[in-house]
């Protein structure tokens, strides 16, 4: 009885984090428990017998107890080593509840009978009355549990997982329990759904077997170009767009064709559900300007009350891109021009054309333009040689890239590389100085602008790691001397940051 005793005290001292030490513990005194219950030729599995004398038989009745409860205490801890073997605690916290309970159930009724000689079998027979009236009263509770214990054994979802029922509610499992399984919204909200509900409506794992997920975008353009033409187009779109996966490739396909517009369905992979929303954001907005930059024309809706004539046929739509004036005042850098300033920029813009696979400009070098891609897709990557090149993002029509060689004499930090046929608008520095030279207070507002856009990259270019203030007088100065410009009384004042430092004061 010492040694059972002497078990428990040492498998109270050793820490519940020491799951392996406490399963020896109980392993050691279980079998210790074991020889010395053969030594004292006692039966455990035997009911007591009643010509014992008094303080033999409640001897021999505590050895048995001990060794009862040994023996539940070392099934259980097999138990929790496997969950922690497999290393997934949460997901079989009800099957390893409902393992000890079957433990700790049939340890009570082991002694009861083998003990204190207690007839078991007409105690459950008697007992079933009683469970009969507690399962009618609980018939939900269980019908729950027992959802609860099929879905931990069928695993449909595990923690984590990104799930959408066939209600529509969806989220991501934070927690399960006995009762139910907790959801996280997109709302940012957790909801409790019963165990029972949940098996009988049908689940859907949108994150199986991995994170990622399929979408699909629809559009419809109008027959302004031939269909060829246009899937080109929107192969453009997915092979620019940086929030969807490339592999496996996104997939154009046309799912219908009429006299009034071609529907298109863009098919790609995002690598989370949480990425839905900017994925489809982005390709619309690729949408647009990809079809713009090549003359292709969004339909119009069926509903729309305004009457629509026929598309012109190929080659002779009346749009025929983006024109330079309007990206132009797209560009935040020119936004301090005047409305004639940027159309004189415009004018004075002229076109080059790259190859697919063409270097534009290597890292490192300076461009002294600017480059405003009129059609195509142009990819940023950052190394030395092909094999350790890393792409680091795209451009697309309406991007622009060279400011900071045109504006700073800064060179670029990535190699730029056309992806395919690309055209852009080149303004050199020989086109943009007249406007600098007749406004020389604008090279601040430039400063600044080029100042904040550059420092969301970490692309100043400027030695040191200066604040934000710093790299806008360096970028400030920089500009000066590329343009060759003297700063006004008010730039110096501005520029200098310790006349700033003193009025904000």
């Amino acid at each position: 009885m010492s040694l059972g005793l002497a078990g428990i005290v040492v498998w109270n001292l050793v820490p519940a984090r020491f799951a392996n030490a406490r399963l020896i513990v109980q392993l050691v005194f279980f079998l210790a428990m074991s020889i010395m219950v053969l030594e004292l030729r006692v039966v455990p599995y035997e009911p007591a017998r009643g010509d014992e004398t008094t303080s033999g038989a409640i001897l021999i009745g505590l050895v048995k107890l001990l060794w009862w409860v040994h023996l539940a205490w070392a099934l259980i801890g097999f138990v929790r080593i496997y969950v922690v073997f497999e290393r997934k605690p949460h997901e079989a916290r009800l099957l390893q509840d409902v393992v000890v309970g079957v433990v700790y159930t049939g340890m009570l009724l082991s002694i009861l009978a083998f003990v204190f000689a207690v007839p078991v079998g007409t105690l459950i027979a008697t007992s079933g009355v009683f469970a009969v009236m507690l399962g009618l009263a609980l018939q939900n509770t269980l019908g729950d549990v027992f959802s609860g214990i099929a879905l931990n054994l069928g695993r449909p979802y595990v923690l984590g997982n990104w799930i959408i029922l066939n209600d529509g509610t969806e989220g991501r499992v934070v927690e399960t329990n006995w009762r139910s399984t907790q959801l996280l919204t997109p709302a940012h909200n957790v909801i409790a759904l019963p165990n029972s509900l949940v098996a009988k409506i049908g689940v859907t794992n949108l994150s199986g077997p991995d994170e990622s997920h399929g979408l699909a975008v629809t559009v419809k353009m109008s027959l302004t170009k031939t269909p060829a033409i246009i899937v080109d187009t929107m192969r453009m779109v997915l092979l620019s767009c940086t929030s969807i996966l490339q592999d496996p490739s996104p997939v154009v396909a046309i799912t219908s064709l009429d006299a009034a517009a071609i529907e298109i369905e863009l098919s790609f992979r995002v690598a989370s559900l949480d990425q839905r929303i900017a994925a489809r954001n982005e390709i619309f907005d690729l949408v647009y300007r990809h079809s713009r930059s090549v003359g292709v024309l969004l339909a119009a809706p069926l509903s729309a009350s305004i009457a629509v004539t026929s598309p012109p046929i190929d080659g002779t739509a009346t749009y025929q891109g983006f024109a330079a004036i309007d990206l132009i005042k797209a560009i935040p850098i020119f936004s301090a021009l005047t409305d004639a300033e940027q159309e004189a920029l415009a004018a004075a813009i002229s076109v080059r054309s790259y190859r697919k696979g063409d270097v534009i400009a290597e890292q490192g070098e300076m461009l002294p333009s600017l480059m405003i891609v009129r059609k195509g897709v142009i990819v940023r990557q950052h190394g030395q040689g092909n094999a350790s090149m890393q792409e680091v993002g795209r451009l697309a029509p309406g991007d622009f890239f060279g400011e900071t060689g045109l504006l700073a004499g800064i060179g670029e930090t990535s190699t730029l590389r056309a992806m395919t046929h690309v055209e852009v608008y080149e303004i050199d520095q020989e086109s943009f100085a007249p406007l600098l030279l007749d406004r020389p207070e604008m090279a601040e507002d430039l400063a600044a602008t080029l100042s904040r856009g550059t420092s969301a990259y970490g692309e100043t270019g400027i030695p040191g790691g200066q604040q934000h203030e710093s790299s806008k007088f360096a970028l400030l100065k920089a500009i000066q001397a590329v343009f060759h410009t003297a700063p006004s009384e008010h730039v110096r004042a501005r520029g200098r940051p310790g006349i700033r430092k003193d009025r904000d004061s």
